[in-house]
């Protein structure tokens, strides 16, 4: 008997790559603080962050596999969030110009008698970006709910040179090797 899929996220990015896998699922968002334990490494943090949205979503769906998941944009050792405002949204975009930074991106698999938790690490190089660019971009809007200020899905894939990674990792979800690790929850596609 095939388990139900919750996928534990309202991110709609999330969503569009786990349609992908063309698998049935249900969504139920976590309400889980995502607040970083400074005590922790950006590795760590992600990995834990993943594992609470999973794990609150699957203790009280026990019938359930539960997949839970978060990204964090890294550069010199700092975690960059989501933008507050427009000023932050730039500073970040600043920082980032013609430099390269790190997208973690946590899974935790979790159900009643096993948990699976993964993490996907891609390197990401921007162009140098001019002020104009920078305001340009901050104007459509698209880096304010994005961690790290910038989509790699939508407009902001203008703004990077290269890649070394999954891409889909970037965008929220690892979903080559999610998959393989659903196999182990005998989740198949």
């Amino acid at each position: 008997m095939t388990k139900r899929l919750i996928l534990a996220s309202q991110s709609p990015r999330r969503k569009e790559l786990l349609n992908l896998l063309q698998i049935p699922y249900s969504i139920i968002v976590s309400h889980v603080d995502e607040k970083l334990n400074r005590n922790l490494s950006p590795e760590e943090n992600v990995q834990w962050l993943a594992e609470q949205k999973a794990g609150a979503v699957a203790g009280e769906n026990p019938d359930a596999v539960v997949i839970g998941a978060d990204t964090m944009v890294c550069i010199d050792g700092e975690c960059l969030g989501k933008p507050r405002d427009k000023k932050e949204a730039a500073d970040m975009l600043r920082r980032l110009s013609g430099r390269s930074h790190q997208v973690i991106t946590a899974v935790s698999i979790q159900a009643r008698d096993r948990k699976k938790t993964f993490c996907e690490t891609t390197e990401v190089t921007f162009w140098p970006l001019s002020e104009d660019e920078i305001q340009n971009y901050i104007e459509t809007k698209e880096p304010m709910d994005k961690a790290g200020a910038y989509g790699i899905q939508g407009k902001g894939a203008l703004l990077v040179k290269k890649i070394d990674g999954d891409f889909h990792s970037v965008v929220g979800l690892p979903v080559s090797k999610t998959m393989r690790a659903l196999k182990e929850f005998n989740i198949k596609a």
